[in-house]
């Protein structure tokens, strides 16, 4: 076969190849990179064309240049092509781990380049002097996009991130989305999308929050009052943590006492979420259930000092308080037959509690000695392990009145709809009347059995009727009072 026509044959051959792999491999970057194999095969086949049948339409010799031409730009898709089959999955998309667009595309051109070298003879002295010269004068004025250059490609070997990971470099916190010649683009919580120089991508120091493990550890620090045990602020704290959306219960949050501060002892909580796209979203569920524990526990989060000023709180003892506490005890059924001194001695102990959206007040099954009665907003009852709700209190209402009357465990999970003011009874502060007048548990047996039978019917199990219920109410608590 003529020298001439094994490149046509070569170029045909390349040409069949790629138009075979393209139908074949479900790889959308192996079928771009084959287009382009494609397209340099019939390139190379229409100079070996003109240089065979319209000679006299080329501007070089095709002794000279116009057969190694032909060569090159073969060599070059040949190249292309085994490089894009050889490093790329064919039956997914997405690029390879292990050799990146720009290792890809450094190995084309370092063939294509080699073969010019042999294809040209490159080996005089004079053609070796004037490239160096040509080298040196592109080299300088390039100098700032061959060192992207050189640094994206260095970047894609090292692999300190990949595509889709979420990374901090210099004042810039993003995922990212494209790594190019000449730059390493990221997408920023906002929304924009940052172009990065690789040189500067390499001078940085880069910290990856997807690798080697999603898990991602984070920290926030809280101010507690100088008056409080740290043993107790701890547990608030943790218990905050473990309720908190998106924190993850292993590994377990911790809280550390990070400084005596001017006005307050600083804590550190810190605590791993899954996903690190939701750091804030995360930090501001653990803020929120902070502040709600802490205000349940009395905590207080000391107000920053810059000026000197007095301030006035009503104390949540004052008459004001107590008057309103009294008229919402009175309104329960459940102890509205009680006489007006058994109001005001659990209106005495009672204190006012704040729940956010979504917070558990009670848990199904677990111990509980005490009642509330809903101030403001609403909660909702659910029973089983599949929350199922059954009820729904508004302002007015009140659950938990067993527990507060008998001391058993709770028997339904009420969760807050919304943020809800709560009056919490205590079992506790109620025994010493309960023992000084033993004869009103026949009337709050009774209103308990009552409100058992309603609770009952709206689940679907009937229960016994309040005249008989009310007998085993009385006897337990006779029991929890000590009245035996």
């Amino acid at each position: 076969m003529p020298h001439s026509a094994t490149h046509f044959v070569v170029a045909a051959a390349v040409l069949a190849a790629a138009a075979g792999f393209i139908v074949a491999v479900r790889n959308r970057v192996i079928r771009r990179r084959l287009l382009f194999s494609g397209g340099a095969a019939v390139v190379a086949t229409l100079v070996h064309w003109l240089s065979i049948y319209r000679p006299d339409s080329l501007t070089f010799d095709t002794t000279d240049v116009g057969r190694p031409l032909e060569l090159l730009v073969i060599a070059i898709a040949i190249a292309n092509g085994a490089v894009a089959l050889l490093f790329n999955p064919w039956f997914r998309d997405g690029e390879s781990d292990r050799a990146p667009a720009i290792v890809q595309d450094t190995l084309v051109i370092a063939a294509g380049l080699g073969t010019g070298l042999v294809l040209f003879h490159v080996s005089s002295f004079n053609f070796l002097t004037g490239s160096a010269i040509v080298a040196a004068v592109v080299g300088f004025a390039l100098q700032d996009t061959l060192g992207n250059a050189f640094a994206g490609i260095a970047l894609q070997i090292e692999r300190p991130f990949r595509v889709g990971h979420w990374i901090v470099v210099g004042d810039w916190v993003g995922v990212v989305t494209e790594v190019t010649w000449r730059a390493t683009r990221i997408r920023t919580k906002a929304g924009n999308v940052v172009s990065i120089p690789n040189s500067v991508m390499a001078n940085q120091a880069i910290t990856n929050y997807s690798e080697p493990t999603a898990p991602t550890r984070l920290q926030l620090e809280v101010g507690a009052d100088y008056g409080v045990p740290p043993n107790d602020v701890r547990d608030a704290l943790l218990s905050a943590a473990r309720t908190a959306n998106f924190v993850l219960a292993s590994p377990a949050p911790d809280v550390i006492l990070a400084d005596f501060g001017a006005s307050a002892i600083v804590y550190r909580v810190r605590f791993w979420v899954q996903d690190f796209s939701r750091d804030d979203t995360a930090k501001d569920a653990v803020r929120t259930r902070v502040y709600y524990e802490f205000r349940r526990r009395g905590i207080e989060i000391p107000w920053p000092i810059q000026i000197q000023y007095e301030r006035h709180e009503a104390s949540p003892d004052s008459p004001r308080n107590r008057e309103r506490a009294t008229r919402a005890i009175a309104a329960v059924p459940v102890l509205a037959r009680l006489p007006d001194d058994a109001h005001a001695a659990l209106a005495a102990s009672a204190r006012e509690v704040l729940f956010a959206d979504g917070e558990v007040i009670v848990r199904e099954q677990t111990p509980g000695a005490s009642m509330f009665v809903v101030l403001s907003g609403r909660v909702a009852i659910t029973i089983g392990a599949e929350r199922k709700e059954v009820a729904t209190t508004e302002a007015g209402g009140y659950f938990g009145e067993m527990s507060l009357l008998t001391g058993e465990p709770r028997t339904a999970t009420v969760v807050a709809r919304g943020d809800c003011a709560l009056l919490e009874l205590q079992a506790d502060a109620f025994r010493s009347y309960i023992q000084a007048k033993p004869e009103v548990i026949d009337e709050l047996a009774l209103a308990a059995a009552h409100r058992r039978k309603e609770l009952d019917d709206a689940r679907g199990t009937p229960g016994a009727a309040p005249s008989a219920a009310a007998t085993s109410i009385r006897m337990r608590m006779r029991e929890f009072f000590g009245l035996s």
